[in-house]
């Protein structure tokens, strides 16, 4: 299980840190992922972690102000958000995914197997 948490209203180039808290054995050597959909648009992907920690990807979108990163020990995956604008108005979600790390992998909503409920950010110009 999935519990999203951190979003809310921030003015356009503020900051946000998204937390997503495992529980169970979920985030036993899985990848994790945060994945955003706004009004209207599809899902997409914003930046994933492997299990270690060592290895990223991140969405274009996303390169230079977000950053994502992760605590096994609490069983939580944070995204760093800075410099905020309205085009980043979503409900974020995280995913994990049990297989190993694969960039290609990572940014497809498909092979995610566990989604949490998301959490809404909205940034105001």
């Amino acid at each position: 299980q999935l519990q999203a948490s951190g979003g809310g209203l921030v003015q356009a180039g503020g900051s946000l840190r998204l937390s997503c808290a495992a529980s169970g054995r979920t985030f036993s050597n899985v990848v994790m992922g945060w994945f955003r959909q706004a009004p209207g648009k599809e899902r997409e992907f914003v930046a994933a972690i492997s299990w270690s920690g060592s290895s990223a990807y991140y969405a274009d979108s996303a390169k230079g102000r977000f950053t994502i990163s992760r605590d096994n020990a609490k069983n939580t995956v944070y995204l760093h958000m800075n410099s905020l604008n309205p085009e980043d108005t979503a409900v974020y979600y995280c995913a994990a995914d049990r297989s190993r790390w694969d960039v290609a992998r990572a940014t497809m909503i498909h092979e995610y197997d566990y989604w949490g409920q998301g959490t809404l950010v909205t940034v105001s110009s």
